[in-house]
């Protein structure tokens, strides 16, 4: 059974995982089982991945690759590294898979709670400081987040990044992951504000393939994403291998 930890921020009940008997505190829980400087820890974690999201003038664009591996094993390759939390709001997965999967589906049951307060669409800046604050929370407990809050409420468009420390920042352009620096290369040489939607899109594909290529522990297809004010649209998902002999071969 879960225990409950109070969040004062949030005034809400946030689940909390019982430790092992062995175990007094979650430092001791981190350091014995999943941190990632000792060589014997019992859990290794799914790490690994390349995000992106950028605005321009024709909404934003975020595109994701769908590898996990743990440790140098590739433990997956069909990833869906882009949750839904509702209409009109979209956030990525960077870091522990099942931390960031738990924790942004029970962001979606907050917006639903908000939304149903509030009689109003919940925007992708209160939904990332929700977020934020649960993860601070949890601060130093082993969570590992690397996360980007995008959407729209029918005004606003925005990209929130909010990670296990607890930080939260807004921006116009993120990439996120092992292959996050692969990906910036792309992104600072040819990005544009005022870029048409085709080039946009494939400046996103573009930007993850290469992370996929230099980076070990990215992979497997690209899935691209266009948010507007008004929702997203899912555009589509394109593997690395048919991008590599059709697009991108040299």
């Amino acid at each position: 059974m879960l225990g409950k930890l109070k969040n004062a921020n949030l005034d809400l009940l946030l689940p909390e995982p019982l430790l092992p008997p062995d175990l007094e505190s979650y430092p001791e829980f981190h350091s014995k089982y999943i941190n990632s400087k000792n060589t014997n820890a019992l859990i290794n974690l799914s790490h690994g991945t390349t995000t992106l999201a950028f605005r321009t003038s024709q909404g934003i664009i975020v595109a994701v690759d769908s590898r996990a591996t743990s440790g140098t094993y590739i433990a997956s390759q069909t990833v869906h590294k882009v949750l839904r939390i509702n209409s009109h709001i979209l956030g990525t997965m960077a870091g522990g898979a099942a931390d960031c999967s738990y924790w942004e589906r029970y962001l979606s049951i907050l917006c639903i709670k908000y939304e149903l307060e509030n009689k109003k669409k919940i925007t992708a800046c209160i939904a990332s400081k929700l977020l934020a604050n649960i993860i601070y929370s949890y601060k130093g407990m082993g969570l590992s987040m690397g996360t980007m809050i995008i959407g729209g409420d029918g005004k606003t468009l925005d990209i929130y990044y909010v990670d296990n420390e607890g930080t939260w920042i807004k921006g116009d352009l993120f990439s996120v992951g092992s292959g996050s620096t692969f990906a910036y290369g792309v992104l600072d040489s040819e990005y544009r504000f005022d870029m048409p939607i085709e080039e946009s899109i494939e400046l996103g594909r573009r930007a993850i393939f290469n992370a996929c290529f230099r980076d070990a522990a990215s992979g497997g297809g690209v899935s691209i994403y266009n948010v507007q004010t008004s929702g997203w649209a899912y555009l589509g998902r394109f593997d690395t291998s048919d991008l590599y002999w059709n697009n991108y071969k040299k």
